[in-house]
């Protein structure tokens, strides 16, 4: 660790190309509480950690020189979530309308998973703890 740097991740910010969709997606499919929210954003708490939302239009000030990249580039990260049942969560999900992309799949590593996309196409994943195959 570098001297004052902490090793808790406090926010993870998702670029998002539709803040309403990308709203509405994760109020229907998510029970976080949402406990920021503007035109261009929404933070929402995920037990200790937070998710910020943030129109793409609004995400090259934090991340100059680099640009902001497309989500038709495809995936370039996969957010985990620990459930305690894999098959009842994808039931939920395709309930109301959540495509998965993957899964239910049980891993080498001893996770049994299923991931989905947001509209902007972050990817998160679902994993119950299972024994290593």
């Amino acid at each position: 660790m570098v001297n004052g740097l902490q090793s808790e991740v406090e926010v993870i910010t998702l670029f998002v190309d539709d803040i309403a969709s990308s709203k509405a997606f994760y109020a229907r499919v998510f029970t976080a509480e949402t406990i920021w929210e503007d035109a261009n954003s929404s933070v929402l708490k995920f037990g200790g950690l937070l998710v910020n939302l943030l129109a793409a239009s609004q995400a090259p000030m934090l991340v100059e020189p680099l640009p902001v990249g497309p989500s038709s580039a495809g995936a370039r990260a996969l957010l985990t979530i620990r459930v305690a049942d894999v098959d009842a969560v994808c039931s939920g999900l395709r309930a109301i309308g959540v495509e998965l992309l993957n899964g239910p799949i049980d891993r080498p590593w001893g996770r049994r998973t299923a991931a989905f996309a947001d509209p902007s196409g972050h990817v998160w994943e679902i994993a119950q703890l299972i024994g290593r195959t």
